[in-house]
């Protein structure tokens, strides 16, 4: 099995301050450390485990559903998961994140929405995957 676990969800705030207060309010999250992303946005967790990841700083969707950003979830084994996506033809992007070397790696559903393979760093994927430039 590829996915592990539930990682996060993002979701794209009008107002940051009032969404953090409203999750922090309704579901007792509380706010933790968040890597400097290059824009506006906050970490929730449950324990320590972030679980919502709050943007803000971006073009809210005209339709209220596209709320929901992308979905992650905890991964092992990087190379048999390219190996599924190239043989389906499916385009991805694979990127290591640069203060937790985490691997991440984006690709949509066949219905377009965004998901987000989260791998350790002692993963190994080939090189020629990885695309810096995102």
């Amino acid at each position: 099995m590829a996915a592990i676990g539930m990682n996060h969800f993002t979701v794209i705030a009008k107002d940051l301050d009032q969404t953090v207060e409203f999750y922090r309010e309704i579901l007792n999250l509380e706010v933790g450390f968040r890597p400097d992303l290059g824009s506006p946005g906050a970490w929730l967790y449950i324990g320590e485990n972030a679980v919502l990841h709050i943007l803000s700083g971006k073009e809210f969707p005209k339709e209220p559903e596209g709320v929901l950003d992308h979905m992650a979830f905890t991964s092992e084994n990087i190379n048999r998961i390219l190996t599924k996506l190239k043989a389906q033809e499916i385009n991805f992007s694979l990127k290591r994140q640069p203060q937790t070397n985490t691997w991440q790696l984006f690709f949509k559903d066949p219905n377009g929405a965004k998901v987000e393979l989260d791998f350790p760093a002692t993963e190994k994927p080939p090189t020629n995957n990885v695309n810096d430039n995102d």
